[in-house]
């Protein structure tokens, strides 16, 4: 072909204008070597930046245009996406975790990833890496490498961060129907479960509600001792046709016993429930707190530490030592030499020491393991921010579907995400059946309508309306206690129950005990040491306050 047929557009559709072999960027023959060095790293940034529009400029056009449609079509959702997630960020979750919408946008990121793949191929042949100075081919060829990486290499990484988050939801969630406010909140049971060997079933051992406005997203935790007696059942429940008067059956019936009597017992009574010790445990929280509680989430101790884990672990305050306690001879009541301390003070608990903070009962009661489990709850909460679940998020979805069950709907996640998101802004105010809230034995004879009563007026404050007076009945020696208005201790409510004070979370200006009280260090080996000794009331004394803990 002459440079005439060239100039009149023959071979190439006759529409190519004069002058257009003199192009550098459509025409780099003739160019200088800087030059064809300037225009490959332009297409190349071109492809990155705005997709197609290489192949306008120096390629392919009719690619290139289609290539450009679908640039602008792929924006133009990004920036609807966007103003929904500033309107209706609930809607936009709801569109990402519905599992037809979920894989339809899994498909959609790996045909794109594929397809800008498939244009920086042809933008690498439009460069025409033969006319580049030796020197610079490699150059080119890893930017090449690398903007693939930066753009495919991207939506191909999000399509298998979508795919792990859809997979752990259909793990975890139920397909069941969605459940609406009551009063105005979210109640949700959390309940550790514990399977070991020695055990029979599978019994909680911790229990505790969390409580959300749906509006405003201000939260309550309410914790139950595992060793509640006569659980009142939920007016609708099945079980309250068995224990009309509560779970009274003797010293056995202890609330976390519910799960293992009703699933080998009474699982006839709950023909629809996917696992009815978890529905008849959940119906004795909502009977015995006076809310309704209508979702639960059963979470595997172990599941638990892989979670953590996955987080980087969690930062406390502890209040003082506690122990990773060995074998519990049940005959003397004493533990084995522990497997290792937590150390009083700011510390940093991966997975597993933060199982033993939460569950370790040597030298504490029942209640200062709640609080500590209330603290580590909160800690969770705290760290599990954006920049941690976007960095680590294929290591905590894995270590969610540890989750043995959950009666949430899929189809809620939207909702129930945006009110997390919400309640982060919000300290959680807590509750326990038990002290530091009640006095140290009321959960063995505990009395309902004060627990109504006290849950009441702690959502009334976690929602920041008023509780209504109510009358409150004299009852006796039954006292209970709370922290001071100093945040120094316990005091005691004399024989009536305080129902004027809403509880907030625990002083979190304590000092820890991390000296005995001639000075010295405390440290493990010291700890041990006594251990060894048999000196118990030493260590009784120098592990004081392990019951206190503050998240960071």
């Amino acid at each position: 072909m002459t440079i005439s047929e060239h100039r009149s557009g023959g071979g190439n559709g006759g529409n190519r204008p004069q002058g257009t072999l003199t192009d550098p960027v459509r025409y780099p023959v003739g160019a200088p070597a800087p030059v064809r060095t300037k225009r490959a790293f332009v297409l190349l940034l071109l492809t990155l930046l705005v997709p197609g529009s290489a192949q306008i400029v120096a390629g392919d056009r009719r690619l290139g245009r289609m290539a450009l449609r679908v640039t602008l079509t792929v924006w133009v959702v990004a920036i609807l996406a966007l103003l929904l997630l500033m309107i209706n960020r609930t809607a936009l979750i709801n569109i990402i975790t519905n599992p037809f919408s979920s894989l339809l946008i899994i498909l959609v990121l790996v045909v794109l990833a594929i397809c800008w793949l498939l244009l920086f191929v042809n933008t690498l042949r439009i460069i025409r890496p033969v006319l580049l100075a030796p020197g610079m081919r490699p150059i080119v060829g890893v930017s090449l490498l690398a903007a693939m990486l930066i753009s495919s290499g991207t939506l191909g990484y999000s399509a298998y961060l979508l795919n792990v988050s859809r997979n752990a939801i259909g793990n975890i969630f139920s397909s069941g129907p969605a459940i609406g406010p009551v009063d105005g909140r979210y109640n949700f049971l959390m309940m550790g479960g514990d399977a070991g060997d020695d055990r029979t079933g599978r019994r909680p051992d911790s229990l505790s509600v969390i409580s959300v406005d749906a509006r405003t997203g201000e939260s309550a935790i309410i914790s139950v001792p595992r060793n509640l007696q006569n659980a009142r059942f939920s007016e609708d429940s099945p079980m309250r046709g068995i224990y009309p008067d509560g779970y009274n059956c003797g010293d056995e019936c202890l609330i976390n016993a519910i799960n293992t009597e009703v699933t080998e017992q009474y699982a006839d009574l709950y023909p629809d429930a996917p696992d009815p010790g978890a529905q008849a445990t959940m119906e004795a929280v909502s009977g015995t707190l006076g809310i309704t509680i209508e979702a639960y989430v059963l979470v595997d101790m172990d599941g638990f530490a892989k979670l953590i884990d996955a987080m980087g672990g969690i930062r406390i305050k502890a209040g003082g030592w506690v122990p990773m306690s060995g074998f519990k001879d049940e005959t003397t009541n004493t533990y084995g030499m522990p497997e290792g301390w937590i150390a009083a003070g700011e510390t940093h608990l991966n997975g597993h020491q933060a199982l033993w903070y939460g569950r370790s009962r040597e030298y504490v009661d029942d209640f200062a393991r709640i609080s500590r489990q209330q603290c580590v709850q909160q800690a969770m909460l705290r760290q599990l921010d954006p920049g941690t679940l976007l960095a680590k998020f294929e290591d905590i979805a894995g270590a969610g579907t540890k989750v043995v069950e959950s009666n949430i709907s899929a189809g809620q996640l939207g909702s129930f995400v945006d009110l997390a998101i919400k309640a982060k802004n919000h300290e959680a105010k807590r509750l326990t059946i038990g002290p530091p809230d009640f006095e140290p034995y009321f959960s063995t004879a505990p009395d309902f309508d004060v627990i109504h009563e006290r849950v009441r007026e702690l959502l009334a404050s976690a929602s920041g309306t008023p509780a209504a007076a109510a009358p409150v009945p004299d009852r006796g020696h039954d006292s209970l206690v709370s922290y001071g208005a100093a945040g120094g201790g316990l005091s005691a409510q004399g024989g009536r129950a305080a129902l004027n004070v809403p509880v907030t979370v625990p002083p979190s200006d304590f000092t820890p005990v991390t000296h005995t009280p001639q000075g010295e260090l405390i440290t493990a080996e010291m700890l041990n040491e006594l251990k060894r000794q048999g000196d118990e009331q030493a260590i009784q004394a120098l592990v004081a306050g392990n019951g206190l803990c503050a998240a960071l």
